[in-house]
């Protein structure tokens, strides 16, 4: 009588791990992923960097989080507040100006980020001359001297307290180099991944297009894209530059022009592999039409080669736009951006801080795509992931 009464049917939430609901094949590669440490390390150290700079607002702004202000509670971190609001004449308020932050104390409370400086707000009273060195490494003379120099009194111990802090200096401008440091790494890693994904996106569409039909369309493309491939890139990018100011979206669109064709070959010769499969003649025999074919059966298969070339992209996206800032074709004058903060330590050989603050930023972005890539990869090899 047990041989005849039905097996429990397995949980639904067997194939889940966590809020992914995932294949035992998918459970295998992501089992593999989190045993590579260095690259499972490196993807958690990557992940909490760019969400801290994902709010950078919230960590480093020159305006206060909020104000208490005669019994109203105010949002500068969301809205500009003209500052007639606050007994003044001005259109826009000046939180870190004495006056308005004594007027502010004198009937309320402000809560402030970490650090108050936005990455353009500039140190109009620097310690010494521009750039000047990080306030840690000042010496008490120095502090007591740029305080006089301001027209107050330094107190009689630690005289560099009384300064306002630059943990990593400032750069030729009086900015914070802490400041356009966070900024700069959120605003290169939103860059690559928009470039990353949306050429991976038109790539992949082209490569399997090419791969799937074959033939006159197969060769047609395929001469086009040796054809767009041998564009000079630079020098386009030039010409652009000297006709207008790049701004983020005239820069990602430039490039984008150019970068899609990266994963074109790797998802044609995937396609053109998996087009012929059992599977696919199963598919086309029951009727399905081209479109889900690819979609549903073929693509599935080729993005484990894709995927494991994703934070390779990355990698590249990053070090395209900063060597284009360093060479001033990138982003407009003034943007937070870690290539122009390797150009000013160029400029300025005697403030070490500026070149190796930037050196050390890019260095170790790089260094973690780079493991998480080789863990991906290690994760979808097969040899790796069933032994």
């Amino acid at each position: 009588m047990d041989a005849l009464v039905d097996p429990k049917p397995p949980s639904p939430a067997a194939g889940r791990r966590g809020w992914l609901d995932l294949t035992p094949i998918n459970r295998r590669r992501l089992d593999a992923f989190k045993r590579n440490r260095r690259g499972y390390g490196s993807f958690l150290v990557f992940a909490a960097l760019f969400l801290v700079t994902l709010g950078a607002e919230f960590v480093a702004n020159e305006r206060p989080l909020v104000v208490s202000y005669k019994g109203d509670i105010l949002f500068p971190v969301f809205n500009d507040y003209p500052e007639e609001r606050f007994g003044g004449f001005l259109a826009h308020t000046d939180y870190r100006n004495p006056e308005t932050a004594k007027e502010i104390d004198d009937h309320g409370w402000m809560i402030w980020a970490p650090i108050r400086y936005s990455n353009s707000t500039r140190n109009l009273s620097p310690p010494t001359t521009l750039p000047s060195p990080p306030t840690w490494l000042l010496s008490d003379a120095q502090c007591s001297r740029a305080i006089r120099d301001g027209g107050g009194t330094p107190p009689a111990t630690r005289p560099c307290s009384a300064l306002e802090t630059n943990w990593l200096g400032t750069d030729d401008h009086g900015r914070d180099v802490l400041t356009r440091l966070i900024y700069g790494f959120r605003l290169s890693i939103v860059f690559a991944l928009l470039l990353a994904g949306i050429s991976s996106a038109v790539g992949i569409a082209a490569g399997a297009v090419q791969g799937y039909f074959g033939g006159w369309t197969d060769l047609i493309m395929q001469r086009v894209i040796e054809i767009w491939s041998s564009l000079p890139h630079l020098y386009i990018l030039i010409i652009v530059a000297a006709v207008i100011t790049p701004s983020f979206g005239v820069l990602l669109g430039i490039l984008l022009l150019f970068s899609w064709v990266n994963l074109v070959h790797l998802v044609r010769a995937e396609f053109l592999r998996a087009r012929n499969f059992e599977y696919v003649n199963a598919a086309r025999a029951l009727g399905l039409s081209n479109l889900r074919i690819m979609w549903k059966h073929v693509l599935p298969n080729a993005m484990v080669a894709t995927l494991t070339f994703l934070p390779f992209i990355l990698s590249g996206s990053i070090t395209t736009l900063t060597s284009l800032d360093f060479l001033g074709l990138g982003l407009p004058p003034g943007s937070p951006s870690l290539g122009e903060m390797l150009l000013q330590g160029t400029s300025n050989l005697q403030a070490p801080w500026l070149g190796l603050t930037a050196f050390l930023t890019i260095a170790i972005m790089l260094s973690l795509l780079i493991f998480i890539g080789e863990a991906v990869r290690d994760a979808f090899d097969p040899r790796k992931t069933f032994r």
